[in-house]
């Protein structure tokens, strides 16, 4: 597994900026290897941003949009049309507008089309398997966010889902952020990867920030346990970077 880097920007605008023009890089980049590069979304205020500058920079990018599959590090299981979805919003700040065709776009069933949230993971974790569950097979790039408990996906201090062995994603009961029922993928899964990068923004979470990166990346401390501090269970094979503006990156 790769050593973190951490990459500081002045603000939220910026580092969605750059945010954005490294992943139109790297999806580039990967189409010209001659992959076709399988991307995970994060949710959240500050993915929304980095979507929209995906969105405004694509034009300029060589990236063939007919070739990227998009999935979700997690979703929230209601109905299809709820604004909770982070393929919803995503739909709306990017996807549609850079013209990713519907049979690339990878959603978790919705609550509206299937039975039960446990369903629901069974099923992307089916879809994910047949696609990436082969040797030498992975995300191009997985993208996370953080939250002020240090969870990433639906990840969450002291919740099951930390444990889960030979499962990629499972259903997430009782979330300490509404809605109570989630999909996540699982460490299985988004370790799974080429790249993992963290995409945190604001004051709010520069001690979460800090906890996950006490021991690692040249930071001082001890290296906090998963079950403690969820992020520090992810990690990319070839490639980990943390995005930070100045305020999320504070406390380092």
């Amino acid at each position: 597994m790769s050593t973190p880097r951490i990459e500081v920007h002045d603000d939220d605008q910026t580092l969605a900026t750059a945010v954005a023009g490294e992943l139109l890089t790297r999806l580039e980049e990967a189409q010209e290897a001659g992959r076709q590069p399988h991307v995970a979304l994060t949710g959240g205020t500050f993915a929304d941003v980095v979507h929209r500058e995906v969105a405004r920079l694509a034009p300029e990018s060589a990236v063939d949009w007919d070739r990227v599959v998009l999935w979700w590090g997690d979703e929230r299981f209601v109905e299809h049309s709820s604004p909770d979805r982070n393929a919803g919003q995503a739909r709306a700040a990017f996807v549609d507008a850079v013209g990713i065709p519907d049979r690339n776009v990878r959603e978790v069933p919705p609550a509206d089309r299937c039975d039960s949230v446990e369903e629901a993971a069974e099923r992307y974790a089916a879809a994910l398997d047949a696609e990436l569950g082969g040797e030498g097979t992975g995300f191009e790039v997985v993208m996370l966010g953080l939250g002020p408990d240090a969870h990433v996906a639906s990840l969450f201090p002291g919740h099951p889902a930390l444990d889960a062995a030979g499962r990629s994603a499972v259903a997430v009961h009782d979330s300490p952020k509404p809605p109570p029922q989630r999909v996540t993928l699982t460490y299985e899964a988004l370790n799974r990867n080429r790249a993992l990068w963290f995409l945190v923004s604001g004051d709010g979470k520069a001690e979460a920030v800090a906890r996950a990166l006490a021991g690692r990346a040249g930071q001082p401390g001890e290296a906090a346990d998963r079950h403690d501090v969820p992020a520090v269970g992810a990690t990319g094979t070839e490639e980990t970077i943390w995005f930070l503006d100045r305020a999320a990156a504070s406390r380092l």
